[in-house]
C-alpha cells in the first residue's frame, strides 16, 4: 500500500493492529511524505518527499522469543544490505545496531517496535528510511548521503523497495528454518568498524577501542586497553576523525 501522506508509517501499521483488524504477514506500507518519521534514540528522520524510500513492513515472529529480538535486527540490516551491495559494492557497511552507512555517511537507518505475547514475539513492525535520489539535507544531518549523491544517478524507488523486501524475506526464512547464527555472523561480517581501532565515547569517557563482537542479546563488545565492555543503544557513541 502506498500512501501520499503519513505521520510515520509505523505509527500508521501500529494504530491498524490496535484495531485489530487483519493484517497479512509481509505487508508493506509506503509513503511518499512522512511528516513525522522515527528514527532510533527519538530522533525524527526528515527525508523529502517523493524522493527516497520510508515504508515499514509487518512480520509474525512468533517463532522468535522476546530474547532473541537481535537476530530480527540482523536479518532486516542484512536484507537492505544485500539489495543495496550490487550498487555500492564494498563501501557499503551495517553500523552497530541498525544504520546502512557509506564510507562514514548515512544512507539509512531502521526502527524496529517488537510486540511480546508473554516471551514471544507476537508481531514486529519494521520501518525502514533510505536516502535515495535527495541531494540537499538539512544543516544538522551532518553526515547524510543518498545513492543519487554517490553515484550521480536517479533509481526507481519501487524497484529498490522490491529488492529490500525480497533480502528480507530471504534473511526471514533462514530465522524461521531456525538458522539464526548465520543470520548473525553474516551481520557481523559487514559491521562498520570492525577489528577497527577507533575512537569512542561511553560516559563523557573517550577512549580507544576495537569492535570485537556483537552478542546474541544485541550487545555491542568493545576491545579496550583494560578488557572487553559490553554496551547497550545509547551508551556509546562513534566518533568520526
Amino acid at each position: 500500500m502506498t500512501l501520499k501522506e503519513v505521520d510515520s508509517t509505523n505509527t500508521f501499521l501500529k494504530n491498524i493492529l490496535s484495531n485489530s483488524k487483519p493484517v497479512p504477514d509481509g505487508t508493506v506500507i509506503m509513503a511518499e511524505r512522512q511528516f513525522a518519521g522515527r528514527g532510533q534514540r527519538n530522533n525524527t528522520w526528515h527525508a523529502e518527499p517523493g524522493k527516497n524510500l520510508t515504508f515499514s513492513i509487518l512480520l509474525r515472529p512468533s517463532f522468535l522469543s522476546a530474547s532473541q529480538q537481535f537476530y530480527l535486527t540482523c536479518a532486516v540490516s542484512m536484507g537492505v544490505y544485500d539489495a543495496l551491495y550490487p550498487l555500492l559494492r564494498d563501501s557499503l557497511k551495517i553500523k552497530w545496531p541498525n544504520d546502512i552507512y557509506f564510507d562514514d555517511s548515512k544512507l539509512g537507518g531502521m526502527l524496529i517496535e517488537n510486540i511480546l505475547q508473554g516471551s514471544q514475539i507476537k508481531h514486529s513492525v519494521i520501518g525502514i528510511g533510505l536516502n535515495v535520489n535527495q541531494e540537499v539535507f538539512a544543516p544538522d544531518a551532518v553526515n547524510a548521503t543518498s545513492i543519487k549523491k554517490i553515484l550521480q544517478k536517479d533509481y526507481e524507488l519501487k524497484n529498490i523497495l522490491a529488492e529490500i523486501c525480497n533480502h528480507i524475506e530471504g534473511y526471514y526464512l533462514h530465522l524461521k528454518a531456525g538458522r539464526l547464527e548465520f543470520v548473525r555472523n553474516m551481520y557481523l561480517s559487514r559491521l562498520y568498524w570492525l577489528n577497527e581501532v577507533r575512537q569512542f565515547k561511553s560516559n563523557g569517557h573517550i577512549f580507544e577501542g576495537t569492535i570485537i563482537n556483537v552478542k546474541e542479546n544485541g550487545l555491542l563488545v568493545v576491545k579496550q586497553q583494560n578488557g572487553e565492555q559490553e554496551y547497550n543503544l545509547k551508551e556509546i557513541e562513534f566518533l568520526n576523525k
